[in-house]
């Protein structure tokens, strides 16, 4: 009895030790585990853990050069202070495992060098990647000493409107992180000049016959070529069973175009910087003057833009490539001032012009061979094995060769009619004011049909760089988003000439016939 209670006395302090060591191993073991799950959770949020995922090969660099690290204080703001929420809320822990996972399994799966790095530094994408309440955390004063006027005006219509507008920090401070010596953020003084060797137009070109011709303007070295559009019937719109049909494309109506020149490509920044240089306005011109200059038959009384807010091209090139970010008031004055330095009548086109140019004698969706089904990221298994892009690809610059860009035009194929870009790179104007049931409003068999007397927004044509196929047939009607389009500008009153929030718009002009020319 007494061997048995001795045996249970003993085998219960046996336990108890047993339960100690145990209790004891666990807890050291969680503290190990605390410690390494800690080390590596601060470690993961170190700049060189972030360098060791993202082998962009410009990314340390472009930061080191960026105000964040490169700036009179000696401050250096880290990779994690920008790219992830402020610290200590639940945000920032599910923001760092998803975005960590997201990460690594990239840096597992994907090649450095098909990726498309420049994409990564446009707005659109760095908006996706960035928290305005960890630039908010870091700026408390946004009024700080030594800041611009213009930076007090921005800022104050940031306070007073961001939650309305939804506007974040990054939208005016793109290359505060990662610097881009092709982003400004400041007026422009002036636009790019001339080369001084360039050959200055003296004589605008004659037109005595209906062929394709390049005018030439006078006191500049800028020239468009001008094509040939036959005159004819079309049916505008689309049926009800085009893939992708919209309602607003209907219903389709037979119409009668007369003959017209238009640019073989949108207008280039050369072309509209000649127009800048010659007519800037200097400062703000309210727009009832400009509405005055405009209405005389007078060279020197067409009052041009004031200088955009930073650079509008974006940083992407001038040249040949299409001028961007202009208000539709901008593009009709350059028309009027093409006229009077040529003697010629240029205007926009109507929409029915632009969608007969568009489809150059066609009738299927494009104006090449293909089906949107086809073409179009929309959908599960184009999603999942890819969509055909090889006769898309020649003709339209369009969400999947873009690059989240315009390109030069030389990078597409022209349509039957000769005209280039007139699918994607840049929406164009058409002279009509936008209506969904424009279509029922026009007599089938109309001969030169025009739009809505009158409107809230303007029509837009042609789709852009960031759209998807389904979006870029010849029927696919856009419109203009004048308020949206200047979310982010902060003067008051607000530009009439450049936008602050689209990139991706741009126009094409038209010559009417002169008199005395035949198109027969």
């Amino acid at each position: 009895m007494c061997r048995t209670i001795e045996y249970l006395i003993m085998s219960k302090s046996g336990s108890k030790k047993t339960i100690f060591l145990t209790l004891l191993a666990g807890l050291v073991l969680g503290f190990s585990l605390m410690i390494a799950f800690n080390y590596m959770w601060v470690k993961s949020s170190k700049n060189e853990s972030c360098m060791a995922c993202h082998v962009h090969p410009e990314s340390d660099a472009s930061w080191k050069q960026s105000m964040h690290y490169n700036n009179g204080s000696g401050t250096q703001t880290d990779c994690a202070a920008c790219h992830l929420p402020p610290k200590g809320s639940f945000e920032y822990v599910k923001a760092k495992i998803t975005t960590g996972t997201k990460d690594l399994w990239s840096y597992l799966t994907k090649n450095p060098e098909d990726i498309d790095w420049d994409s990564k530094g446009e707005l659109e994408y760095a908006q996706t990647i960035v928290y305005n309440e960890s630039c908010k955390a870091c700026h408390v004063n946004l009024f700080p000493e030594g800041i611009t006027d213009d930076g007090v005006t921005a800022h104050l219509y940031y306070d007073e409107n961001e939650e309305k507008l939804n506007l974040q920090c990054i939208s005016c401070h793109l290359d505060v992180g990662h610097y881009n010596p092709n982003y400004k953020h400041a007026a422009m003084t002036e636009a790019p000049v001339e080369d001084d060797n360039a050959e200055k137009f003296t004589e605008p070109t004659a037109v005595t016959s209906f062929e394709n011709f390049v005018e030439t303007i006078p006191g500049t070295s800028a020239s468009l070529s001008m094509i040939a559009i036959p005159g004819g019937s079309f049916t505008m719109g689309s049926p009800d069973n085009e893939p992708f049909h919209k309602a607003d494309e209907a219903p389709q109506r037979n119409v009668t175009i007369s003959p017209f020149f238009m640019g073989e490509l949108e207008v280039t920044w050369d072309q509209y910087w000649a127009f800048f240089n010659e007519t800037m306005s200097e400062g703000r011109t309210s727009p009832e003057t400009i509405y005055a200059n405009n209405t005389r038959e007078d060279i020197d009384a067409v009052s041009g833009p004031t200088p955009p807010f930073g650079f509008p091209d974006q940083g992407w090139g001038m040249g040949t490539r299409p001028a961007i970010t202009m208000t539709h008031y901008a593009a009709e004055t350059f028309c009027q001032w093409l006229s009077l330095k040529t003697g010629k009548k240029y205007r926009l086109p109507t929409e029915a012009e632009w969608e007969y140019a568009a489809r150059g004698g066609t009738s299927t969706p494009y104006f090449f061979e293909g089906n949107p089904k086809k073409f179009t990221n929309d959908g599960f298994f184009n999603n999942l094995f890819g969509v055909d892009t090889t006769v898309i690809n020649s003709y339209v610059i369009y969400t999947n060769n873009s690059k989240n860009r315009s390109q030069e035009p030389s990078k597409v194929k022209a349509n039957p009619f000769g005209l280039k870009n007139m699918l994607g790179n840049v929406m164009e104007y058409c002279s009509d004011w936008y209506a969904e049931d424009a279509y029922s409003k026009i007599q089938d068999g109309a001969v030169d049909p025009q739009g809505p007397a009158s409107g809230e927004e303007y029509v837009v044509r042609g789709g852009y760089y960031v759209n998807d196929a389904a979006d870029l047939r010849s029927a696919a009607r856009g419109k203009t988003s004048h308020d949206a389009w200047l979310k982010t500008d902060p003067q008051n009153p607000k530009s009439i000439w450049w936008y602050s929030d689209i990139k991706g718009i741009g126009f094409r002009v038209v010559c009417e016939i002169p008199e005395g020319v035949s198109a027969n």
